[in-house]
């Protein structure tokens, strides 16, 4: 971790965004007056860990005939019992 002033930063931001996006650095901090005011971290594309997320969780059928020759009758209809 990296702790620079707000003048620092702003003379030489292209070195900081280049440390951090080669992971040279985890993050860098940027303080005011001696106080932190902002962190600079490398951006992550959130979608990308998205698709697949339910890979595993769903039956899928090789077929549609596969599909088709379930009976779904009683998920519609019950199985005549009273609830």
């Amino acid at each position: 971790m990296t702790s620079v002033s707000m003048f620092e930063a702003k003379t030489n931001l292209s070195k900081y965004v280049s440390a951090v996006s080669s992971k040279q650095e985890e993050y860098i901090i940027i303080v005011r007056n001696g106080k932190p005011v902002a962190k600079l971290v490398p951006y992550e594309n959130e979608t990308c860990h998205r698709i697949g997320v339910a890979r595993g969780c769903l039956p899928i059928m090789p077929s549609l005939e596969d599909f088709n020759s379930i009976d779904t009758s009683s998920d519609f209809y019950g199985d005549g019992s009273l609830i």
